[in-house]
This record gives C-alpha cells, structure tokens and sequence, in this order.
C-alpha cells in the first residue's frame, strides 16, 4: 500500500451513521478521519489547501471498509497453515475485495495445530500488517457436536477445554476474540463464562442444541451464532431450537453467509427482518478455493471440490466453506434480499466493529475514526481502497 498522506474525497454520496450525504466531503490526515459532510460545511480557511489534494468520487458511494469475523482463507491460502506469507496472502486477497479488517478463523483439528495458529498470529499481529487488519482469531471448533460437523473433522471434536483457553490465553494474550461451540456438550457452560469474562465473545455452532439449552448457554453469556441456520438444530413451530434461539433472542448476534447458497434470499430476508437490533452480521466463510477457479482443495485436512461457485466435501457433498467475498456479499444482500445501502453497510462493517468493541475506530464514517474507507461506484464496484488511510 501507498503512504498515508492527507486527502480529501469530494463529489461523493458518504454513507454515514446518520444517513447518506449527498455530495458529500470526506478528509483524511494521518490516517483519520477529520471532516465528514458537506462542500459548503467546510471550514473556509481549509477549502482551498483541500481542494488541492482532491480525489473526485464522481458521483460514487464512500462507505466504511468490511470487516469479516469468519474466513477461513483464500486466494490457495488457508489461516490454519498460517506464516506470515499465508497471512498475508489471504489479508491481500480479502483487502482487494474491500474487507479492512479480518478474523483468522481456524478449523477442529488439534490442539497443537490451533496453537500454532495462535502463535502465528500473535507474532503478526505484533508487526506492520500491510493490507487488511488481522484483528484477532476465531476459534471454530473444537468444541462442537459431531452431529452436526458439517465440513469439520470428527477426529478431532472434543468437549470443551477450559485449561486449553486459559493456557492459550497467557501465551497469546489478546488474540481469541471469538470462540464458537456447541453449547448442549459438557464443559461448554463453564467455557462460556470463562470466555466472556476474559471479553471474548462466543458463538453456538455445530450444535445440536434445543431452545431451552441455547437459552441456558444464553444466560451464561452466549451471544452469536455462528453461520445461522447452518449446522444447527432448525426452527420448528413446537421446537425452536438453535435457529429460533438465533432468530429470536437479541442477545443473539447472528452470522449470515450471504453467498445465496448456505441460505435462500427467503431465509435470508427472514434473518433481516428478525435481526433489527444492531445483531446482524454478514460473513463470508471463505475458504482456500476464494479467488481462484474450479478444482480441488483442502479444507482443515478434508478433501473439497469447487465447483459452479460451491465448494463441497469431496466425500459425502456437504457444503466446505464458501467461495464469497465481502463486496459480493453486500451486493447480494442489497439486490437479492433488498436492504438499503445504509442498511448493508451497518450488516458488513458496524455490527462486526460494534460486537468486536472496535466501533470506536472503525466500522462507520465518522471524524476521529481511523480511515478504514471504500470508494465503490454507482454499480457498487470497488473502485478505491484504504487501510488506516493507506491506498491498497
């Protein structure tokens, strides 16, 4: 990425936590956001220096840069083989498809492979990241249900670890944001409370859980799902299980692939309509296969096949991960499911930022916060992109 130096974004439709301003002014200094609104709110004695460092949008939409809390990899890169060339191959790859800022997500595998994955990242979180911000790790599995594994191996699912989170927690301090677990198993309730009290949120998954245990694992501090209605007990008119529990309890933040193939625009616009509560966050779930074409691919050590925009399990067809990116998922979200734009940008940038507790320098458009920015056209095609105010 290009050196942050200032400049003013002009000619612009900036979507912002208020609403849309029209032929709107963005100004970015060091990085950050100073100036949000309009030419004529521009302070006079500023106008002509920032007219000379002007980017025209012509006409396009600023919006704040995606941030994704549940990717696995992408561009032949997965995060549980993780050195700094895969990370920055999967944060480069994702960055250009607008996502600023990422969560390393792992997969059930063992306890020396997730480990390593902690470490790694621990290390690069300590250093210059270029492109999209690695944020922490989400630890899927391997606390889940087996069945409901989805495309996690089975070897490798075990009850739930407090001494596992404790140990990793003192060597990687800082680095587990999110845990997701099937909250009917044993250990998991005592997992949870452990996980909230040390500010990791925690996310039911793979799990065969009833209403009433999600709302026991609820009371416990639960509160995300992950990749709702996937690999989840579903929603019945008798017994709501885990989907009803997602759809219907706003403790809940609920993760949706929004790929149109995990879930029907019909599901998905039933989420929306559920999730109005700042408690909606768009994922992409991406995997290794992201970016490039058909064929086959490895997922947590499971063989996978891509194929027709769909990555499967090689044996026995189940859906492995997604093919998706951030930007196509807000176009999905906004033409197939028919949400506003100021809508989709509060379901790809400020739910996440806001359930991560980083809404205070990322996630919107607004002064103070850090220059985490995408200029997108009237097609919503990414046109321009910045990290912290960095040209990628």
């Amino acid at each position: 990425m290009s050196t942050s130096n200032p400049f003013f974004i002009v000619n612009a439709n900036v979507v912002t936590p208020q609403g849309i301003i029209e032929n709107g002014c963005v100004r970015i200094e060091n990085g950050t956001i100073v100036f949000v609104g309009t030419q004529a709110e521009v302070p006079v004695a500023d106008l002509a220096a920032w007219q000379h460092e002007a980017l025209d949008a012509q006409g396009g939409w600023i919006i704040p840069g995606f941030i994704d809390v549940h990717v696995h990899g992408g561009y032949g890169a997965d995060f549980m083989d993780s050195n700094k060339e895969v990370l920055d191959t999967i944060t480069k790859f994702h960055l250009n498809q607008g996502t600023t800022t990422i969560m390393a997500t792992t997969m059930t595998q063992s306890h020396d492979a997730i480990e390593r994955v902690l470490a790694e990242v621990y290390e690069y979180k300590n250093n210059s990241m270029p492109y999209a911000q690695v944020h922490g790790v989400h630890m899927e599995g391997p606390f889940i249900n087996p069945k409901y594994k989805g495309a996690q191996n089975p070897e490798f699912m075990v009850e739930a670890r407090v001494d596992w989170l404790e140990d990793w927690n003192t060597k990687y301090p800082g680095v587990i944001k999110q845990i997701s677990l099937a909250a009917e198993r044993n250990g998991a309730i005592e997992a949870i409370r452990w996980a909230r009290s040390h500010g990791i949120n925690v996310a039911a998954a793979h799990t065969d859980a009833t209403y009433e245990e999600m709302m026991t694992a609820v009371e416990a501090g639960l509160n995300q799902a992950v990749h709702t209605y996937n690999a989840m007990t579903p929603l019945t008119h008798r017994a709501p299980g885990t989907v009803g529990a997602a759809l219907s309890e706003d403790r809940i933040v609920a993760e949706l692939i929004a790929d149109c193939i995990h879930v029907h625009p019909a599901a998905m616009k039933v989420l929306v309509k559920c999730k109005t509560n700042n408690n909606l966050v768009v994922i992409t779930d991406a995997m290794s296969a992201a970016g490039l074409g058909d064929g086959d691919y490895d997922l947590g050590g499971l063989a996978v096949v891509a194929k027709n925009g769909e990555a499967r399990l090689k044996d026995g067809g189940s859906l492995a991960g997604s093919l998706l990116t951030m930007i196509v998922a807000f176009q999905n979200i906004i033409h197939r499911v028919g949400v506003s734009i100021e809508e989709a940008v509060q379901l790809t940038s400020y739910n996440a930022a806001k359930q991560l507790g980083i809404d205070d320098r990322t996630g919107s458009i607004r002064a103070g916060l850090q220059a985490d920015l995408l200029l997108l056209d009237t097609d919503l095609n990414i046109q321009s992109i910045w990290v912290k105010g960095n040209k990628a």
